[in-house]
């Protein structure tokens, strides 16, 4: 018998581990990052959007404008996210090598 890729049983696994995300269970996804993920894709999409339709009458102002928008927020959502992997120590004078001492 054949498996495939897209076989029932990934399926039933994939939908499982997405109901997971928005429950107390653990999960192999992260909600952090679908969502991030999902609010790039659509900065993305939008961007490309505004790009096509007004391409003609687009200074090169306005394209720095919009780049610095968008890698401004995902790289204020890429700290944030770092920042909570990482909480601060208390003593934040030692080096790595002695906090794992």
């Amino acid at each position: 018998m054949k498996t495939y890729f897209f076989g029932w049983t990934n399926i039933k696994w994939l939908i499982t581990e997405i109901r997971n995300i928005y429950s107390h269970k653990p999960s192999f996804f992260s909600k952090k990052r679908i969502e991030s993920g999902l609010a790039f894709g659509i900065g993305q999409w939008g961007m490309i959007e505004y790009f096509i339709k007004k391409v003609d009458t687009m200074s090169s102002s306005d394209l720095l404008l919009w780049a610095g928008v968008e890698f401004t927020m995902a790289g204020y959502m890429i700290s944030q996210i770092q920042k909570e992997k990482n909480p601060p120590t208390e003593n934040t004078n030692e080096t790595p090598e002695q906090l794992n001492s």
